[in-house]
Protein backbone atom coordinates (compact mmCIF):
# COMPACT_ATOMS: atom_id res chain seq x y z
CA UNK A 1 0.00 0.00 0.00
CA UNK A 2 1.14 3.54 -0.67
CA UNK A 3 1.06 6.30 1.94
CA UNK A 4 3.45 8.87 3.33
CA UNK A 5 4.33 9.25 6.99
CA UNK A 6 4.19 13.03 6.61
CA UNK A 7 1.09 14.47 4.95
CA UNK A 8 2.03 16.31 1.73
CA UNK A 9 1.14 20.00 1.51
CA UNK A 10 -0.94 19.59 -1.65
CA UNK A 11 -3.32 17.30 0.24
CA UNK A 12 -3.85 19.93 2.93
CA UNK A 13 -4.87 22.40 0.24
CA UNK A 14 -7.32 19.95 -1.34
CA UNK A 15 -9.40 19.87 1.87
CA UNK A 16 -8.28 23.15 3.38
CA UNK A 17 -11.30 23.35 5.69
CA UNK A 18 -10.18 20.20 7.48
CA UNK A 19 -7.75 20.34 10.39
CA UNK A 20 -4.36 18.86 9.53
CA UNK A 21 -2.27 20.41 12.30
CA UNK A 22 -3.20 22.17 15.52
CA UNK A 23 -2.55 25.91 15.72
CA UNK A 24 -0.69 27.72 18.47
CA UNK A 25 2.81 28.18 19.82
CA UNK A 26 2.69 25.59 22.61
CA UNK A 27 5.28 22.83 22.42
CA UNK A 28 2.63 20.15 22.14
CA UNK A 29 1.85 17.03 20.13
CA UNK A 30 -1.63 15.66 19.48
CA UNK A 31 -1.83 11.86 19.57
CA UNK A 32 -4.93 10.27 18.11
CA UNK A 33 -6.16 6.69 18.02
CA UNK A 34 -8.59 5.35 15.42
CA UNK A 35 -10.93 2.34 15.27
CA UNK A 36 -11.55 1.62 18.97
CA UNK A 37 -12.61 1.19 21.57
CA UNK A 38 -11.07 -2.25 22.03
CA UNK A 39 -11.08 -3.96 25.44
CA UNK A 40 -7.40 -4.92 25.49
CA UNK A 41 -5.71 -2.53 23.07
CA UNK A 42 -7.42 0.64 24.25
CA UNK A 43 -6.72 -0.34 27.86
CA UNK A 44 -3.01 -0.59 27.02
CA UNK A 45 -3.07 2.83 25.36
CA UNK A 46 -4.81 4.42 28.34
CA UNK A 47 -2.33 2.86 30.76
CA UNK A 48 0.62 4.22 28.75
CA UNK A 49 -0.88 7.69 28.44
CA UNK A 50 -1.49 7.83 32.18
CA UNK A 51 2.21 7.23 32.90
CA UNK A 52 3.03 10.55 31.22
CA UNK A 53 -0.10 12.49 32.16
CA UNK A 54 -0.68 12.59 28.41
CA UNK A 55 -4.03 13.39 26.83
CA UNK A 56 -5.12 12.10 23.43
CA UNK A 57 -8.09 11.93 21.08
CA UNK A 58 -9.87 8.67 20.29
CA UNK A 59 -11.81 8.50 17.00
CA UNK A 60 -14.26 5.74 17.82
CA UNK A 61 -16.39 3.47 15.67
CA UNK A 62 -19.99 3.64 16.84
CA UNK A 63 -20.61 -0.11 16.90
CA UNK A 64 -17.51 -0.59 19.05
CA UNK A 65 -18.75 2.00 21.53
CA UNK A 66 -21.99 0.03 21.82
CA UNK A 67 -20.05 -3.21 22.20
CA UNK A 68 -17.57 -1.91 24.79
CA UNK A 69 -19.28 0.89 26.70
CA UNK A 70 -17.08 0.53 29.77
CA UNK A 71 -13.91 1.11 27.73
CA UNK A 72 -15.48 4.17 26.10
CA UNK A 73 -16.51 5.44 29.52
CA UNK A 74 -12.94 5.06 30.77
CA UNK A 75 -11.61 7.15 27.88
CA UNK A 76 -13.88 10.01 28.93
CA UNK A 77 -13.31 9.58 32.66
CA UNK A 78 -9.55 9.88 32.17
CA UNK A 79 -9.92 13.22 30.43
CA UNK A 80 -9.35 12.34 26.80
CA UNK A 81 -11.31 13.62 23.82
CA UNK A 82 -13.42 11.42 21.58
CA UNK A 83 -14.41 11.80 17.95
CA UNK A 84 -16.74 10.17 15.43
CA UNK A 85 -15.26 7.61 13.01
CA UNK A 86 -18.63 6.52 11.53
CA UNK A 87 -20.76 3.72 12.96
CA UNK A 88 -19.41 0.95 10.71
CA UNK A 89 -15.99 2.24 9.55
CA UNK A 90 -17.28 3.24 6.12
CA UNK A 91 -15.07 4.14 3.21
CA UNK A 92 -16.40 7.45 1.89
CA UNK A 93 -15.11 6.73 -1.61
CA UNK A 94 -17.29 3.62 -1.78
CA UNK A 95 -20.37 4.93 0.02
CA UNK A 96 -23.12 7.21 -1.25
CA UNK A 97 -23.55 10.59 0.43
CA UNK A 98 -26.92 9.86 2.07
CA UNK A 99 -25.78 6.51 3.49
CA UNK A 100 -22.46 7.98 4.64
CA UNK A 101 -24.03 10.92 6.47
CA UNK A 102 -26.72 8.71 8.00
CA UNK A 103 -24.04 6.36 9.35
CA UNK A 104 -22.15 9.27 10.91
CA UNK A 105 -25.30 10.61 12.55
CA UNK A 106 -26.03 7.14 13.91
CA UNK A 107 -22.58 7.15 15.50
CA UNK A 108 -23.20 10.62 16.88
CA UNK A 109 -26.02 9.18 19.00
CA UNK A 110 -23.44 7.32 21.10
CA UNK A 111 -20.38 9.54 20.50
CA UNK A 112 -21.28 13.03 21.66
CA UNK A 113 -18.60 14.94 19.79
CA UNK A 114 -18.25 17.55 17.06
CA UNK A 115 -14.99 15.95 15.89
CA UNK A 116 -14.99 13.63 12.88
CA UNK A 117 -12.29 11.70 11.08
CA UNK A 118 -13.12 9.77 7.91
CA UNK A 119 -12.00 6.13 7.98
CA UNK A 120 -8.95 5.62 5.74
CA UNK A 121 -8.94 9.41 5.31
CA UNK A 122 -11.28 8.80 2.36
CA UNK A 123 -14.08 11.30 1.95
CA UNK A 124 -15.76 12.79 -1.10
CA UNK A 125 -16.02 16.57 -1.55
CA UNK A 126 -19.83 16.45 -1.29
CA UNK A 127 -19.68 14.47 1.95
CA UNK A 128 -17.07 16.84 3.34
CA UNK A 129 -19.15 19.91 2.49
CA UNK A 130 -22.32 18.41 3.98
CA UNK A 131 -20.61 17.69 7.32
CA UNK A 132 -19.45 21.29 7.55
CA UNK A 133 -22.93 22.64 6.78
CA UNK A 134 -25.03 20.60 9.22
CA UNK A 135 -27.08 22.37 11.88
CA UNK A 136 -24.53 20.99 14.33
CA UNK A 137 -21.48 20.96 12.04
CA UNK A 138 -18.53 18.67 12.48
CA UNK A 139 -14.90 19.71 12.71
CA UNK A 140 -13.14 17.35 10.32
CA UNK A 141 -9.81 16.22 11.75
CA UNK A 142 -7.21 14.72 9.47
CA UNK A 143 -3.50 14.37 10.39
CA UNK A 144 0.03 15.51 9.69
CA UNK A 145 1.87 12.32 10.71
CA UNK A 146 0.80 8.75 9.96
CA UNK A 147 2.53 6.13 12.10
CA UNK A 148 1.74 3.31 9.69
CA UNK A 149 0.89 0.97 12.56
CA UNK A 150 -1.91 -0.49 10.40
CA UNK A 151 0.63 -1.63 7.80
CA UNK A 152 1.52 -5.28 8.38
CA UNK A 153 4.37 -4.97 5.86
CA UNK A 154 6.47 -2.67 8.07
CA UNK A 155 8.31 -3.39 11.30
CA UNK A 156 7.41 -1.95 14.67
CA UNK A 157 10.71 -0.07 14.55
CA UNK A 158 9.78 1.58 11.23
CA UNK A 159 6.40 2.56 12.66
CA UNK A 160 8.16 4.26 15.55
CA UNK A 161 10.64 5.95 13.20
CA UNK A 162 7.79 7.35 11.10
CA UNK A 163 6.63 9.34 14.13
CA UNK A 164 9.97 10.29 15.65
CA UNK A 165 11.33 11.68 12.38
CA UNK A 166 8.24 13.64 11.33
CA UNK A 167 6.45 14.95 14.43
CA UNK A 168 6.83 18.54 15.60
CA UNK A 169 4.85 21.07 17.61
CA UNK A 170 1.22 21.01 16.50
CA UNK A 171 1.47 17.64 14.78
CA UNK A 172 -1.64 15.46 14.74
CA UNK A 173 -0.39 11.86 14.85
CA UNK A 174 -2.42 8.79 13.94
CA UNK A 175 -2.16 5.48 15.76
CA UNK A 176 -4.84 2.77 15.94
CA UNK A 177 -6.23 0.94 18.96
CA UNK A 178 -7.11 -2.17 16.96
CA UNK A 179 -6.05 -5.79 16.67
CA UNK A 180 -4.39 -5.19 13.30
CA UNK A 181 -2.18 -2.36 14.54
CA UNK A 182 -1.59 -3.72 18.02
CA UNK A 183 1.90 -5.20 17.64
CA UNK A 184 3.44 -2.09 16.02
CA UNK A 185 1.55 0.41 18.16
CA UNK A 186 2.54 -1.36 21.41
CA UNK A 187 6.19 -0.97 20.48
CA UNK A 188 6.03 2.58 19.14
CA UNK A 189 3.73 4.36 21.58
CA UNK A 190 5.89 4.01 24.73
CA UNK A 191 8.98 5.14 22.78
CA UNK A 192 7.15 8.14 21.34
CA UNK A 193 5.82 9.16 24.75
CA UNK A 194 9.22 8.84 26.42
CA UNK A 195 11.20 10.53 23.64
CA UNK A 196 9.01 13.59 23.24
CA UNK A 197 8.51 13.96 26.99
CA UNK A 198 12.28 14.12 27.40
CA UNK A 199 12.34 16.82 24.71
CA UNK A 200 9.88 18.92 26.70
CA UNK A 201 6.73 18.28 24.65
CA UNK A 202 3.26 18.06 26.14
CA UNK A 203 0.60 15.71 24.83
CA UNK A 204 -2.74 17.43 24.31
CA UNK A 205 -6.20 16.34 23.21
CA UNK A 206 -7.90 17.94 20.21
CA UNK A 207 -10.71 20.30 21.08
CA UNK A 208 -12.54 23.17 19.41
Amino acid sequence: MFYTARTPKWLNKLFNKSVWEMPGNEKAIYLSFDDGPHPQVTAFVLDELRKYNAKATFFCIGKNVVMYPDVFKRILQEGHAVGNHTYNHLNGWKTGRVEYLSNILKAREVIKSNLFRPPYGKIMPGQHKALLQMDEPFKIIMWSVLSGDFDTAITAQQCCKNVLENAKSGSVIVFHDSDKANERMRYALPVVLETFTQQGFLFRKIQF
